[in-house]
């Protein structure tokens, strides 16, 4: 990971955007630079993940134009090597086809990225800035205005917390040009449905995911993998494995009375063959680590803030002991091919619209919660299932197939991996739960219990009624947004509201988001 941010206009107070900078000073602790475009401030924190000379250190420039960029895009030689017969290039990064692209192909150059990047470029041909977000929102990037109007760009809203009164997600899929935020791929909304038989469905998944791994794998930094020992993660590692030379590296996490997935994380390691490592984390440990994960999320959302736990524990981990710099992960799998609640889905057509609405969302959820647990350990997160081309074509598939018709849920992932010995039978069929459940059912009971004994009766309902945006509804619920609101006052519409099950569908209208509260939770967790 990096961390961006610019003040786009005149006028800019250097030390205190430099006050908020730093709050992201762990996303890129290799190098730091703020440069002065002569129409307002560009920032950069590096992490060094391709080009790790000073050469590949950002802002790069071209011709007083500007660009800060944190992603990876993806086959970004065969770009440059279509540019260098116009452009010299002087480092190994990935980023440092920007510039040259833009001054092609404008704001058009966006739809043609395969990456997962978010961007600010200054255009000193005609003194403004052009600022853009991956479609999924997998790299983050916030805005607000200062008391003059000036819009500011930044990785996290930690940043401008204190420079804007109004902090908010930039739109995924958009790029902001001119005063106005325009789509550029709107990825949850395809326009045709694929007409593809189950079988075909199912080879194109599993080619398309194959790639999507792949492409991941190429780093110039040490890459690692977290295994929860559910279908996703497993997936993924085995893939990685194919394709490795050497053995993986891989990473698991649980309590340390009742780890639920900790057993088929090891079972996959050693099918897999991978070199695996055990994070056991106590009660104490957990409890003493949620105020510092609420702030590095910036979220009140209770599922986020659950899964977060262990995700930001075995992140440090890592981090501490070891040189691993980027880690891939399971994230998006469930919003495309479905959670246990949606094997509720009333009917095809809900069930494609319950997974446009969960991918539209994601930049505030599951890809938020990657993000922050990964990059406050100075790591890059790459998101195998959030590959484009992937999402594109799962989301165009008939959703008649998606449906769980099947009896098990992701009929369509685990039947595209059935052949090829990518993992045993039973792991492959296994019900799995949610990673806040499968690190322990206790973790998410001790976080519930600690924050019943915060609160009287009395006081939960005196407290809750302060909120208007998504009130708080449980004990835990208003801890949460208590120690959100101590870091981002009034900033609560950055999430637009409790991730929960569809509470319209039949079976799902339930007061609390894990799976274990449906009714078809099963073996899930056992």
């Amino acid at each position: 990971m990096c961390s961006i941010m610019g003040y786009c206009g005149k006028g800019a107070d250097l030390e205190k955007f430099k006050i908020g900078f730093k709050e992201t000073v762990s996303r890129g602790p290799d190098d730091s630079r703020i440069i002065d475009t002569g129409k307002g401030l560009l920032g950069f924190h590096r992490l060094a993940i391709m080009g790790l000379t000073s050469s590949g250190m950002q802002p790069f420039q071209l011709d007083g134009s500007y660009v800060v960029c944190n992603g990876e895009i993806y086959g970004f030689e065969k770009i440059r090597q279509e540019l260098s017969k116009k452009y010299t290039f002087e480092s190994d990064s990935d980023c440092e086809i920007l510039l040259p692209l833009y001054r092609e192909y404008g704001t058009d150059m966006f739809r043609l990225l395969d990456a997962e990047f978010s961007c600010i470029i200054y255009d000193g041909e005609c003194g403004e800035y052009i600022a853009a977000r991956d479609p999924i929102g997998i790299r983050p990037l916030y805005y607000g205005y200062d008391e003059n109007g000036v819009i500011l760009f930044a990785s996290e809203a930690k940043n401008l917390v204190g420079l804007t009164d109004r902090i908010m997600p930039f739109p995924p899929g958009h790029y902001y040009k001119g005063g106005e935020f325009v789509c550029y791929c709107d990825i949850a909304h395809q326009n045709t449905v694929c007409s593809d038989d189950l079988e075909t469905v199912c080879k194109n998944i599993h080619d398309k995911l194959v790639s999507g791994v792949k492409k991941r794998l190429v780093a110039d930094a040490k890459v690692g993998f977290l295994l929860s020992g559910g279908l996703d993660s497993s997936l993924v590692c085995a893939i990685a494995a194919k394709e490795s030379r050497e053995p993986i590296k891989t990473f698991a996490i649980g309590m340390s009375e009742d780890a639920i997935d900790l057993k088929y994380a090891k079972q996959v390691a050693e099918y897999i063959g991978s070199c695996h490592r055990e994070i056991i984390i106590t009660k104490d440990d957990v409890l003493e680590s949620l105020e510092t994960v609420v702030r590095l999320l910036g979220t009140f959302d209770i599922t986020t803030i659950r899964a977060s736990m262990g995700m930001y524990l075995i992140c440090k981990a890592i981090h501490e002991q070891t040189d691993i710099r980027v880690l891939l992960t399971g994230e998006i799998s469930d919003e495309l091919f479905g959670y246990k609640y949606t094997d509720f889905a009333p009917s095809a057509d809900a069930f494609q619209k319950e997974a446009e609405k969960r991918i539209s969302e994601l930049h505030m959820y599951d890809v938020l919660r990657a993000d922050r647990c990964i990059s406050v350990n100075s790591l890059e997160a790459r998101v195998p299932f959030g590959d484009l081309d992937f999402v594109k074509y799962v989301m165009s598939v008939d959703p008649e197939i998606k449906l769980n018709k099947y009896g098990k849920g992701k009929y369509l992932l685990r039947h595209a991996f059935e052949n090829g010995d990518y993992l045993p039978h039973d792991i492959l069929w296994r019900e799995k739960a949610a990673f806040s459940d499968a690190v322990g059912h206790s973790m998410v009971d001790y976080l519930k219990e600690y924050a019943e004994g915060c609160y009287s009766d009395k006081e939960f309902e005196e407290k809750c009624q302060k909120y208007s945006h998504a009130r708080p509804f449980t004990k835990e619920s208003l801890l949460y947004r208590e120690l959100f609101e101590k870091y981002y006052p009034e900033q609560g519409e950055m999430i637009v509201d409790f991730w929960m099950p569809n509470k319209e569908w039949e079976g799902c209208n339930v007061n609390d988001p894990s799976a274990r509260v449906l009714s078809n939770y099963g073996d899930s967790g056992k």
